[in-house]
């Protein structure tokens, strides 16, 4: 007798479909299992407002999290930036796989690279944490842009460029890697210019606490330095008490010499949208070897920000 299919739970949008393929694939072939993608609309994907309105934190995580719940789905993808940072104590965080380009990326048109922009030139972007960094950049480069909030999945982002209604829209280089459009960037943006989102570039695939051998055999899925990075940067957006909607940016990487990886550095941003004013800060210690060590490092550095002013920047806090 076959055992039956593994239930997928996956929001609707082509890049959600494209990354939970990606990954029943991978979960098909470790557990001899087939894996079925289940779509499920949340609200996120529903409400037209801009996301820094609607709360942002798990408005595309929720309904997700019920299916799991009520047993619809087996298991479910997210994309790792759009999890709030507590976890409910019956799901598991099974696997946080390899990470893929954390970095933001400018689409231009006329293939311009972002300080070639021209004066007053219109950048889209949904992100109050992209608005800040870029208007910051602009600043401190004699460069005059207008960021213009926007919605919508790759396809309409893009589109706002193609037809001539923006002079340049601000993505995520994993999302574009992920449905096959990485060639139409036109310019990479330095982590040292644009911090990512905490956790950006990076999945998590998440299951019932109850259910140990699903856990088990998802776990084949994760990768420790990932894991240990994201948890940092989590813990660091946690400690700030900032939702996904908040002007914050966060990336740990690893520091090797040569081939041997000696320590994690945290960076960490909070700005005020027109870039007038920025916290960036960043630590160094030994690669997280625990949960526990990985959140002490992001809790650290939080504290740092908030002694520099961070907190007045946050804009409103969730309560």
């Amino acid at each position: 007798m076959t055992e039956r299919a593994l239930r997928l739970g996956t929001r609707r949008s082509k890049l959600a479909m494209a990354q939970s393929g990606q990954v029943a694939e991978t979960v098909s072939q470790l557990t001899g299992r087939p894996v079925e993608l289940v779509e499920i609309t949340t609200y996120g994907d529903t409400s037209r407002e801009q996301l820094a309105q609607i709360g942002g934190t798990g408005v595309f995580v929720t309904a997700l999290r019920d299916a799991l719940l009520a047993g619809e789905v087996d298991f479910a993808v997210h994309s790792l930036k759009d999890l709030p940072t507590t976890q409910p104590d019956d799901l598991v965080l099974a696997a946080v796989p390899l990470r893929e380009d954390p970095r933001d990326v400018l689409i231009a048109r006329d293939g311009m690279t972002f300080p070639e922009l021209p004066s007053g030139a219109r950048v889209g972007t949904g992100s109050p944490r992209r608005m800040a960094q870029l208007n910051a950049y602009a600043r401190s480069h004699g460069l005059a842009i207008e960021t213009v909030p926007i919605r919508g999945n790759i396809d309409t982002r893009i589109g706002f460029v193609h037809k001539g209604e923006l002079d340049a829209v601000v993505l995520a280089a994993a999302g574009l890697h992920r449905v096959g459009r990485i060639d139409e960037v036109t310019d990479f943006l330095s982590v040292d210019t644009v911090l990512p989102a905490p956790g950006q570039g990076a999945l998590a695939i998440e299951c019932a606490a109850s259910n140990a051998s699903l856990t088990a055999a998802l776990a084949e899925l994760d990768d420790p330095y990932t894991r240990a990075a994201v948890t940092a940067e989590r813990s660091l957006l946690a400690a700030l008490e900032a939702g996904c909607s908040a002007p914050v940016g966060a990336l740990a990487d690893l520091l090797a010499d040569g081939q041997i990886v000696k320590e994690m550095r945290l960076r960490g941003v909070v700005g005020a949208t027109d870039g007038s004013t920025l916290v960036q800060l960043s630590t160094t210690g030994p690669v997280p070897e625990t949960h526990d060590q990985a959140m002490a490092l992001g809790r650290e550095l939080a504290a740092e920000m908030l002694a520099k002013g961070a907190a007045g920047l946050m804009g409103e806090r969730a309560l």
